[in-house]
């Protein structure tokens, strides 16, 4: 596992307060119940500040799974 993909799980897991081992792909705010409105927008900023980019608002609508995340970090240069 990459330092990059390391520092995602573990953002990942800060912020909705569950265990590295619970994060997968399809994981996503339907299937999460700690992934609401509120915790979306804290997820997404601490994305921006961790990983040094900025989403512009599409970008933020569409991050609604991990595997929508790892894409748009991609997109911004993010090696995972």
């Amino acid at each position: 596992m990459s330092e990059n993909l390391k520092k995602l799980y573990k953002l990942l897991a800060q912020v909705l307060s569950i265990s590295e081992d619970d994060i997968n792909d399809n994981l996503s705010h339907e299937n999460s119940e700690k992934w609401d409105s509120f915790t979306g927008l804290m997820l997404v900023a601490e994305l921006e500040k961790t990983f040094e980019v900025s989403f512009a608002m599409e970008e933020v609508l569409e991050i609604r799974s991990v595997g929508a995340i790892k894409e748009h970090l991609i997109k911004h240069g993010v090696m995972l």
